[in-house]
């Protein structure tokens, strides 16, 4: 039986182990899936030199952390500097992808490719916002670079490249047609809490995604439903990036 499996810290609540379980018996496919919960990232090394393990999936909070334990990335993992999902070769290689820019790019393209073709045909403002910094925000990011797209990085603190939440304002959201939540705000079982941006500039013009799946809706999403937006969860992206793991893992 081949085996895959989970990294990251506190994820019994893991999308991952219930889908790959519910493909594994709906396809017949003749493999496990479990959690490799990680406190520390010597508990991420231990885990990864097990060589009866053939893949993982890799989440919050070493989605680049874990980049030097492993032996390469592929092109598109390189150039966003983050990895969450690893296949292990018939070498014994460790090879680091990203399918979270397939996930989230793909999904955005089912529920809002008309809207982003108006754009582009009414060459309007190609500029969306990221809430957050952390190695979920790259993969967004490089999606959304290759649909065109300037990006305006929101963090705690104003750095390099960023604005803080104090700092973020009427210009900043009027000349952005897509925001994303790349923060874990609003997770269950912290369902009150939602990122602090001035949602009351947020109209029908606007595409508003939150990579949280649980719950499916979000204060984050609910207060941008008020105004009008389109408002996208993270669900559809989890099943399409974990799809984009199994096409990496099962390829031989």
């Amino acid at each position: 039986m081949d085996k895959y499996g989970l990294i990251g810290r506190d994820i019994a609540y893991s999308f991952s182990r219930r889908y790959f379980a519910s493909k594994f018996e709906k396809e017949n496919i003749n493999a496990s899936y479990v959690n490799f919960d990680s406190k520390t990232i010597q508990d991420v090394e231990e885990y990864l030199s097990n060589p009866k393990i053939k893949g993982y999936n890799v989440t919050i909070p070493y989605k680049q952390s874990i980049i030097p334990f492993l032996d390469r990335l592929d092109a598109a993992a390189l150039a966003i500097g983050a990895v969450n999902t690893i296949k292990r070769t018939k070498d014994g290689e460790l090879v680091g992808y990203n399918t979270d820019h397939i996930g989230f790019r793909e999904s955005l393209l089912e529920f809002c490719g008309d809207v982003l073709s108006k754009i582009d045909k009414e060459s309007l403002s190609k500029q969306a916002i990221i809430l957050g910094t952390g190695g979920a925000s790259k993969g967004v990011a490089y999606a959304l670079e290759t649909l065109g797209f300037q990006i305006v990085y929101v963090s705690r603190s104003s750095e390099k490249g960023s604005v803080s939440y104090a700092d973020l304002d009427i210009t900043h959201i009027t000349t952005s047609t897509i925001i994303v939540n790349c923060t874990p705000l609003g997770t269950f079982p912290n369902t009150q809490l939602c990122p602090e941006i001035p949602y009351n500039h947020l109209n029908s013009s606007h595409i508003v995604y939150d990579l949280i799946y649980n719950p499916e809706k979000t204060l984050f999403l609910e207060k941008a439903n008020e105004q009008g937006a389109m408002i996208i969860s993270g669900l559809r992206m989890l099943e399409l990036q974990a799809e984009a793991a199994w096409d990496i893992w099962s390829k031989h």
